[in-house]
């Protein structure tokens, strides 16, 4: 398998101050990957880096076989390759657009309509992801009057619908309650195990929404990696204790994860 994403020795400086410090880290084709990390670790820069967004300041990164910065890479060529849901995408969305123009328009790498005219195999396909996360009957409602919940699921069908060969999900279940989050993770879950679907990269703080499917973990804290490999053996109580700087239990039921603190002493 090759490397959708290869970062050697990667750092990234602004205003003196590294936001990830000297990281090596690779993403193998069919790889689904959780970055976790306490605020301020350095996840979303490590996104960024996989969406050609930011440059590393030292350090060699490829992303799809493209180095970033290297002669003759064209980031406009790259960029529609990768699929990216998260919050600043939403930002950028209009609000009055409904849900079956808000996918639409990636298949034009856009955010809003003007006068493009899409073919049936364009809303087939939006059509088709929109019922696989659940939102065939919000296709006619505005983007803006969207729960938290129907906004991140329509963002993700927005972010599949260039055929991306990476999918970044920057932190999809924040901002979620319980059975939102739950209905997000277990469709999450459906995309993870998918053979055709893309590599996958999501970032989240928490352990519970790891949807079953995902495969490998990275752990970062200041800057610098922990820990990175096969959910299974590194996704342990020692290395997210490590991470978050406390101690945590870390338990695994049936496909599901979950974290707690050990109680204090009286």
């Amino acid at each position: 398998m090759s490397d959708v994403l290869e970062l050697v020795d990667v750092s990234v400086v602004r205003d003196g101050r590294a936001l990830v410090d000297d990281v090596s880290w690779s993403v193998k084709e069919g790889e689904r990957w959780v970055i976790l990390g306490p605020n301020g670790a350095g996840k979303t820069t490590l996104l960024n880096i996989a969406s050609s967004y930011v440059f590393p300041s030292t350090g060699t990164a490829r992303v799809l076989g493209e180095r970033l910065g290297g002669v003759g890479t064209d980031v406009f060529e790259l960029r529609p390759r990768i699929g990216i849901a998260g919050v600043a995408m939403a930002d950028k969305l209009p609000k009055r657009q409904t849900v079956l123009q808000t996918v639409l328009t990636a298949a034009y790498g856009m955010t809003a309509t003007w006068h493009e005219n899409y073919e049936a195999v364009d809303e087939e396909r939006a059509r088709a992801f929109l019922d696989r996360l659940g939102m065939t009957e919000f296709l006619d409602r505005k983007f803006g009057t969207l729960s938290e919940g129907e906004r991140k699921r329509t963002l993700i069908a927005r972010a599949m619908m260039t055929d991306p060969e990476l999918l970044l999900l920057d932190e999809p279940a924040a901002g979620l309650d319980l059975g939102g989050r739950e209905d997000l993770v277990r469709r999450l879950g459906r995309l993870a195990r998918d053979p055709y679907a893309p590599s996958m990269i999501m970032v989240t703080h928490h352990v519970e929404e790891i949807a079953p499917g995902f495969t490998h973990v990275l752990m970062i804290r200041q800057g610098k990696v922990l820990a990175a490999g096969p959910m299974e053996t590194e996704l342990s109580s020692r290395n997210l204790s490590l991470c978050f700087g406390l101690p945590l239990v870390v338990e695994h039921t049936g496909d599901r994860y979950t974290a707690h603190g050990l109680p204090l002493s009286p």
